[in-house]
């Protein structure tokens, strides 16, 4: 059978046992597409079934979360925890809490994280997990029982040389804490097994920042690499929450200006750029739980653009921060129009995969999700190491070794888009390097 059908037939196997979730559907079809000329240099990935194996998770879980509002009334809640990959390390992922989970969300999110951790080149597998609760509104009461159900289930499925959750979308600091502490409380350890923590017990410095430190370290990477340079450029980016602050602050430092920010309400567009007191302010943005980014264009009096998009914005690059498939065709068509050089996926998988294709035809040069954004997984890592060691690095440290996790990531990316035929796409580039290692992890551990 020759790739093309190889990766076909195993894209319709995911189809047929994974019904009704077109996220995961995109996810594996995206980097199953890659994979051609792999599959033909590597005969030996044919013949161990690595593709139908890295597309099947190794566990599922599926469980219930009873618990109880301040009114006294009784709610009950989905959870889901997918360890999808184990060939590299525990499984690593964050936990997710939003109205949107369901298992195809997390199945998605899962199988990027293998090849992201995989791409860090720390000793990670990959997973995902979260429920269906909206933490949004809830007291912390609310949300401390609720976390401490989910925790009394999940404890029994992870561990610090098992899976070690993080947080997500829905997950901050004061979530990650209740888990931790009722996990804590079953097992009578105090062990590194959730990441995220609070610096006083455990966390790591450059933790809050990571994910949009790396994206902005990569970035820098990318065009010194075209002899290019940060420098006076102008960003748009999307998303007001962390990982937005985290790229706003980054690039500012390193001399560039981003522009805009959004949200579920419109986008605001301020071009002398979301520099020193307006970064700060993203925090009290974030924290009102309001949701919307009109605040920061009452505050700073800049326009507002209720109900749409930040892509009509003239900039340099664009940085999508908030959330999968926020830019479709009809966008990449205005950021083709815009003459935009370099779009970076910082939200994971947050163009479609009609308009990466079509960015990729128009000399686009796309920076995929898994290699931008793992940051925040790379700095997980580094607070895994940290909590083996019990001793906690400094900031300039842990942000050093980012940086160096960051770069490695490009050079391997560029590195495995040339040798496979296929320069300057690092979508290629990236599900290629991501891939190999974990195959070839596969293959020395036998059929597990």
């Amino acid at each position: 059978m020759t790739a093309n059908k190889l990766t076909q037939a195993a894209y319709e196997q995911v189809l047929k046992r994974n019904p009704g979730e077109p996220e995961f559907h995109q996810a594996v079809k995206e980097v199953l597409d890659c994979l051609e000329p792999v599959l033909e240099k590597h005969p030996e990935y044919i013949k161990a079934k690595i593709l139908e194996r890295l597309v099947e998770p190794e566990r599922q879980i599926i469980f219930r979360i009873p618990w109880q509002n301040d009114k006294g009334d009784f709610r009950v809640n989905r959870g889901f925890r997918i360890q999808f990959n184990s060939a590299l390390g525990p499984y690593k992922g964050g936990i997710r809490f939003h109205p949107s989970v369901y298992i195809g969300i997390i199945k998605f999110l899962g199988f990027e994280q293998i090849l992201k951790n995989s791409l860090t080149g720390l000793m990670m597998g990959g997973g995902k997990g979260g429920a269906d609760f909206d933490p949004k509104g809830k007291s912390d009461a609310e949300v401390m029982r609720f976390c401490q159900s989910f925790m009394t289930e999940l404890f029994r499925h992870i561990g610090p040389d098992t899976d070690v959750p993080a947080g997500d979308i829905g997950v901050g600091a004061r979530e990650i804490g209740f888990m931790f502490g009722q996990y804590k409380r079953i097992r009578n350890e105090f062990t590194g097994v959730l990441t995220g923590k609070g610096l006083e017990w455990g966390g790591s410095l450059v933790r809050p920042e990571a994910t949009g430190y790396g994206a902005a370290y990569f970035v820098e990477e990318m065009l010194n690499a075209n002899n290019d340079g940060l420098a006076g450029k102008v960003i748009a980016i999307s998303g007001f929450g962390n990982v937005a602050w985290g790229v706003s602050k980054k690039m500012s430092q390193l001399g560039a200006k981003v522009v805009t920010l959004s949200g579920p309400d419109g986008y605001i567009c301020d071009l002398d750029g979301v520099l020193g007191e307006k970064i700060d302010y993203m925090l009290e943005m974030r924290a009102s739980n309001r949701d919307v980014v009109k605040d920061y264009a009452d505050k700073f009096g800049v326009p507002f653009f209720p109900g749409e998009k930040p892509w009509p914005v003239k900039a340099d690059i664009v940085m999508p921060c908030a959330t999968e498939n926020e830019i479709d065709v009809g966008d990449a068509k205005k950021i083709i129009a815009n003459k935009v050089k370099y779009v970076a996926e910082v939200a994971n998988m947050p163009t479609t995969f009609e308009a990466t294709k079509l960015l990729l035809e128009n000399n686009v040069m796309v920076g995929p999700s898994k290699a931008v954004n793992a940051g925040g997984v790379a700095v997980s890592g580094l607070e895994m190491a940290q909590n083996s060691q019990r001793i906690p690095w400094t900031f300039e440290k842990a942000d050093s070794e980012l940086k160096n996790i960051m770069v490695t990531i490009y050079n391997n990316t560029r590195q495995a888009a040339e040798e496979y035929g296929c320069k300057g796409n690092f979508v290629v580039g990236a599900n290629i390097a991501g891939f190999t290692k974990i195959a070839d992890a596969m293959l020395a551990q036998g059929l597990v």
